[in-house]
């Protein structure tokens, strides 16, 4: 018999809000997270717009030595963490600590640390690169610090799976934790991207929008659509098995049901059209979740605010539900927080959870009309309120990765 897997804790940096309360509370009152880059100076830049994390206090959570030596992307993972374990009020002295892991995403890593360590060697020789370089850039390693600070001692590892990391790592962290192998898994994403190379990069390819309206810049499945607006931040859940949560009269969230994944085997950067694929995913989360299609109310889409990735996903939705379809409302926050490449499973997994937790469906902000060729059920504008028993969370990534989750209310 498999075991149940229960949400006990969460924790946020986002461009929304800091904390899990802060961002909840910008998705009620459709805040937009995204405003002109400050990171770097974008006058050789046609990208001008990003949504950045604002105002963090990185002084509640490290010493000025951990901040120094750590990239950005691993102190927004180590801030989600311990936000996580403060909330979900686990006595780490109480457990069994080899059978507590960490799974921590991200789709580029310590690329800031990168480009400074670049910078130094070009300009004052290879004697100048910092010894802490390799293990300030290394993807793995925001997981391990995170499994340092809470002396996690079962399973650590990472997922790079590009924009699907995070919600392959809840997935995977779900089984784990399912199958009997760990009792308690941090899970989740982090990424720091908004980088003069970054944003280069995925200028280069034409991915990201240009405009200078922050308000029409990310608009998933709008017919004006022109490129997604690059986030930063992370998201971490910690998933405990149900019984292991009740015995220490924990607070649950809400319930893991379902995990599935597959991989368009089709090109480096573009979706197979048809969407086949990618709704096997969201067909292998049902399965998994021993429920029927008709069951699922609520899907976060991926929803970038590209033109192929909307069309694509809005024709995977009508592989998967078939009939159904009609019935799901649909929705994308990135037009809240921007895209967070491989964090942003983990901060539209905890929106899941918050939408079942208060019976609410974001909606999609900024919208003003839908594609025609999106033909799915997207809320637009505006929030509507209705009992939510399972939802889905879809992540699509390059290379052809899909992933796709099932989260349930509790007691349901």
């Amino acid at each position: 018999m498999t075991r149940r897997v229960v949400v006990t804790g969460m924790g946020v940096v986002s461009p929304i809000g800091n904390t899990v309360d802060e961002m909840w509370k910008s998705i009620e009152e459709n805040k937009c997270g995204i405003d002109f880059i400050t990171h770097f100076n974008t006058d050789e830049y046609k990208v001008k717009l990003a949504a950045e994390v604002k105002n963090l206090n990185t002084d509640e959570y490290f010493a000025a030595r951990d901040l120094k030596f750590n990239d950005r992307f691993t102190q927004f993972a180590r801030i989600a963490a311990k936000q996580a374990m403060t909330d979900s009020r686990l006595d780490l002295e109480a457990i069994d600590n080899t059978r507590f892991g960490v799974l921590i995403a991200s789709g580029i890593g310590g690329i800031e640390t990168i480009e400074s360590c670049k910078e130094a060697m070009s300009d004052r020789g290879p004697g100048r690169v910092s010894p802490y370089f390799i293990p300030m850039s290394l993807i793995n390693l925001a997981a391990g610090q995170v499994a340092i600070d809470h002396k996690a001692k079962g399973y650590c590892s990472a997922v790079v799976t590009a924009c699907a990391a995070a919600t392959n790592a809840i997935g995977e962290a779900f089984h784990r934790v399912r199958d009997g192998y760990e009792d308690l898994m941090l899970a989740g994403g982090s990424e720091a991207s908004i980088t003069p190379l970054g944003v280069a990069g995925f200028q280069s390819m034409r991915a990201l929008h240009m405009g200078d309206d922050k308000n029409r810049a990310s608009i998933p499945f709008d017919k004006e659509r022109s490129g997604f607006v690059m986030g930063e931040g992370a998201g971490v859940l910690l998933l405990e098995e149900y019984e292991h949560a009740v015995k220490r009269n924990a607070k649950i969230y809400a319930e893991v049901v379902g995990y599935g994944a597959s991989c368009d085997a089709h090109h480096i950067t573009a979706p197979e059209s048809s969407g086949a694929i990618a709704a096997l995913a969201m067909s292998k989360a049902i399965e998994d979740a021993g429920i029927a299609k008709e069951d699922i109310q609520y899907v976060n889409a991926h929803g970038t605010s590209t033109p192929l990735n909307d069309s694509t996903e809005s024709n995977a939705l009508n592989v998967a539900f078939g009939e159904h379809t009609p019935n799901v409302l649909v929705s994308s926050t990135k037009s809240n927080t921007g895209h967070l490449l491989g964090a942003s499973g983990a901060i539209e997994a905890i929106i899941c959870v918050k939408a079942v937790e208060n019976d609410l469906v974001p909606c999609t902000i900024n919208s003003k009309e839908k594609e025609e060729a999106c033909n799915v059920n997207v809320v637009l504008n505006k929030n509507v309120h209705k009992e939510l028993n399972y939802v889905m969370s879809n992540s699509l990534g390059f290379g052809g990765h899909n992933a796709s989750i099932i989260l349930k209310k509790t007691g349901k």
